[in-house]
């Protein structure tokens, strides 16, 4: 079932297209603000840039559901004096996929192109200088020396994203860099606005919310969670789709895209809101996938869960191929079915009768 519009489509595409490397989401923030606008009754943000938009402020009892907004980025860490580019990664960027890829550095003035250079296979005589470690990448954006690189504003501290767009291949996969985690703020987003369409009365206000440096240690989420207090937290991200060669389902959970949402069974998430959740699906026929983790879920879940003395905390995952690559891949299916998990979920929370507490 397709919960999608034309309009969603045109969202989904500027969002995806758009750069917002950790610590620099504000134009990403920005298009994602302007979508949600019309759907919500107020909206904030705070100092470093996670925004959050609200239904029924007035109510007390407060819900969020929440996706991150960042994507994995690289910085200029040097300038050699021929004009070459070294970097450091901000984020989990991935060194093996980066040589011969085509980049921008972002810039007070503007963007500058260049690519992730690599000897000719031929001329590689010395295997070590070429094994994919930080230390061997360098960007080649054409310049003659080092003032050439200055001239055009480039410094060290110069963010570098990959330059990828989102493409669909064979008429059921986003494929793009950010899908991690932008298709989760996507998500969100369509959820108020099917609330709003449906003109659903949610007994509880509903915080939307889209943080901010996730892949540096979910540190946007925590510092909202401690703004907005919440008392129960959806949050979406994604996870493997382990069905693809040299994955390991054994080891890292037997998920499938195109199969449904999937959830996860961890310490962070509250049993009783993971019931709901379960519920909504089964009420609805909504397909899902289950999975584990040990310890920590790895995303803004655990930083909900753990703040102001413990939030009720759930998380629901797109499946995802090739994450922290330019060619993530999502089934269409699997995000409409998020859409609707989370939105079935929501009308299903009556605060005044169910209780969030084990004892």
């Amino acid at each position: 079932m397709n919960v999608l519009t034309p309009q969603s489509e045109d969202f989904l595409q500027r969002y995806l297209n758009n750069f917002s490397p950790t610590g620099f989401e504000s134009s990403g923030q920005q298009l994602w603000l302007d979508y949600i606008t019309p759907f919500v009754n107020h909206w904030e943000s705070d100092a470093y840039g996670s925004v959050f938009g609200v239904i029924h402020p007035e109510k007390p009892f407060k819900v969020v559901i929440e996706a991150h907004a960042d994507e994995i980025s690289w910085f200029v860490n040097y300038i050699t004096e021929e004009g070459f580019l070294h970097v450091i990664r901000n984020g989990g960027s991935d060194p093996l996929i980066a040589p011969s890829k085509q980049v921008f550095i972002h810039t007070a003035t503007g963007t500058v192109r260049g690519v992730f250079g690599i000897p000719a296979i031929h001329t590689r005589t010395e295997p070590d200088k070429y094994q994919p470690k930080i230390e061997n990448l360098f960007i080649d954006i054409g310049a003659a020396n080092k003032k050439e690189v200055t001239d055009m504003g480039i410094h060290v501290g110069c963010v570098v994203t990959f330059s990828d767009e989102m493409t669909v291949l064979n008429d059921r996969w986003y494929v793009g860099r950010a899908l991690d985690n932008r298709m989760g703020g996507f998500c969100i987003a369509e959820v108020v606005r099917l609330l709003h369409e449906q003109a659903v009365d949610l007994p509880y206000a509903l915080y939307v919310v889209n943080s901010v440096q996730e892949e540096v240690g979910l540190r946007g989420a925590e510092m909202i969670a401690q703004t907005i207090k919440p008392n129960l937290a959806i949050v979406t991200d994604v996870t493997h789709d382990t069905s693809t060669p040299h994955m390991n389902a054994k080891l890292l959970g037997d998920v499938k895209a195109g199969k449904g949402p999937s959830i996860t069974y961890a310490p962070a998430v509250h049993y009783k809101l993971l019931d709901l959740v379960v519920e909504a699906a089964n009420q609805h026929e909504i397909p899902f996938q289950r999975e584990a983790s040990s310890r920590r879920t790895g995303t803004d879940t655990d930083a909900f869960a753990y703040s102001n003395g413990g939030v009720p905390s759930v998380l629901i995952s797109l499946p995802l191929r090739y994450m922290h690559t330019t060619v993530e891949m999502a089934h269409k299916e699997d995000v409409s079915n998020v859409i609707r998990l989370i939105f079935e979920t929501l009308k299903l929370i009556t605060p005044e009768k169910t209780k969030f507490k084990y004892l």
